[in-house]
């Protein structure tokens, strides 16, 4: 019984932060490589940023400089610090993971569990 619980989201100002955490049950969490993804309504979902089980870190280009990810093995716990919040961020952010392997940019199809999502509004 797998399970990703996602926390951290919230409404909040343009430039304003969120620290959004994806807390991982089920799983030896150290041997899966974790990614985080987003959907706003009426687009594809997209990859956001991602973490090996080394610790390498994959951030979107949209993402670059505005974003932290990092993981906690002990607390089964990964982060994503997200700094200068847009209003184009305003979306539903996912984590989910996938044994081992680690590619980049992250693929959805790639990750076999996820999370039910945390909502990030932005406004203007």
């Amino acid at each position: 019984q797998v399970q990703l619980v996602e926390s951290g989201g919230g409404l909040v100002q343009a430039g304003d932060s969120l620290r959004l955490s994806c807390a991982a049950s089920g799983l030896t969490f150290s041997r899966y490589a974790v990614g985080w993804f987003r959907q706003a309504p009426g687009k594809e979902r997209e990859s956001v940023s991602g973490i090996g089980t080394g610790g390498i870190a994959y951030y979107a280009d949209s993402m670059k400089g505005r974003a932290t990810i990092s993981r906690d093995n002990a607390k089964n716990t990964v982060y994503l610090q997200m700094n200068s919040l847009k209003p184009e961020d305003t979306a539903v952010y996912y984590c989910a993971a996938r044994f081992l392997v680690f590619r980049t940019p992250p693929v959805p199809n790639d990750y076999n569990y996820w999370g039910q999502g945390t909502q990030v509004t932005v406004s203007s």
